[in-house]
């Protein structure tokens, strides 16, 4: 073989390389839906006894398990919404999860949901909600998640009931914004000073935290430090809320301080508290920026397919270039 017919041979295997990688890396795609109209959803309400306490919930459903007679069973994400939320909130992520195949469950937690303030005068809403903030509420929370992923079990065993034969109960995501960020931390391995609660639930086989809440006391690496479950965190630049302490500096305290292996972060560039919603919030300064809901619905898609389907393209996506191709310039993504 002359050197000329090497020369093409090599740039003929080169070139074959890259465009077979890039194939491979396009065949990927955690923006692709057949249509989200598709997805309908349902709203029950979980009863706890042991409590006394009725836990509403909003159930989106995945196209092909939205009527008879197919009914095949897929992996259950829960999501916990911020103080003085419902769960009617955030759909954009419900919607999509549940087009992507997932079975999306939205709590609304009694005590720091939309009750706080609905009823409440003008002056006196931000009073209540400072007051809903509180420590009883946050384990109330907590205690819910178990309660609706006992009754999901339930349901889907039942005869009859609509959910029965839908739900992979052994293969759960825990999400949440805010004060549901802060309660899925709770319930996905974050750890409390001495004599503190353990909430972990050992169902939860992956989390994503939206605008994770450092601890306000304690030691941070050792409420983090032996987390193994798979995190993805999500902030942005002016992620501040009007009520609690936490600052966009703060919330980035949680990822270094977390174990290494399967922990990602975000950083959105100028997004605001409300990026992880879709209505304003007050103190909202920023313009909306359409691609902050195209990069959470990309990359918390991928991360579910990675950790609660084994998808292997869906990993290579995240560690592989496909983030950058969502984000823009000055998004921070990382992983460890």
């Amino acid at each position: 073989m002359n050197r000329s017919m090497r020369k093409w041979l090599l740039i003929s295997v080169l070139f074959g390389s890259w465009f077979a990688r890039d194939a491979v890396g396009d065949e990927y795609d955690p923006l692709k839906v057949e249509t989200i109209a598709s997805a309908r959803s349902i709203d029950l309400s979980v009863s706890d006894p042991a409590r006394d306490r009725e836990v509403p919930i909003r159930v989106y459903l995945p196209p092909e398990n939205a009527g008879e007679p197919k009914r095949t069973p897929q992996p259950v994400v829960l999501f916990s919404h911020g103080l003085g939320g419902s769960r009617a909130g955030s759909p954009f992520l419900g919607k999509h999860w549940a087009a992507r195949g997932y079975v999306a469950v939205f709590l609304q937690h009694p005590g720091s949901d939309e009750s706080v303030w609905k009823d409440q005068p003008l002056a006196k809403r931000m009073v209540a909600m400072r007051e809903a903030a509180s420590g009883k509420n946050y384990l109330l929370r907590a205690q819910d998640v178990p309660a609706v992923l006992d009754q999901l079990a339930k349901w889907n065993v039942e005869t009859g009931h609509e959910l029965a034969g839908q739900l992979d109960v052994g293969t759960v995501g825990m999400s949440g914004h805010s004060f549901g960020g802060h309660t899925t931390q709770a319930l996905a391995g974050q750890k409390f000073p001495l004599g503190g609660q353990a909430l972990t639930d050992g169902r939860v086989k992956a989390a994503i935290v939206m605008s994770p809440s450092a601890p306000e006391r304690g030691d941070i690496n050792a409420a983090f430090g032996s987390v193994k479950t798979p995190w993805l965190l999500m902030t942005g630049t002016h992620d501040t809320a009007a009520i609690g302490s936490q600052t966009p500096e703060s919330r980035r305290r949680v990822f270094p301080a977390l174990a290494p292996g399967d922990k990602f972060e975000l950083v959105l560039d100028k997004a605001e508290h409300s990026a992880f919603t879709e209505r304003p919030l007050p103190g909202d300064r920023e313009q909306r920026n359409p691609n902050h809901h195209r990069a959470i619905l990309a990359l918390s898609t991928a991360f579910w397919d990675a950790y609660l389907r084994d998808d292997t393209a869906a990993k290579a996506w995240l560690s592989g270039d496909g983030p950058r191709r969502i984000l823009e310039p000055a998004d921070v993504w990382q992983k460890k």
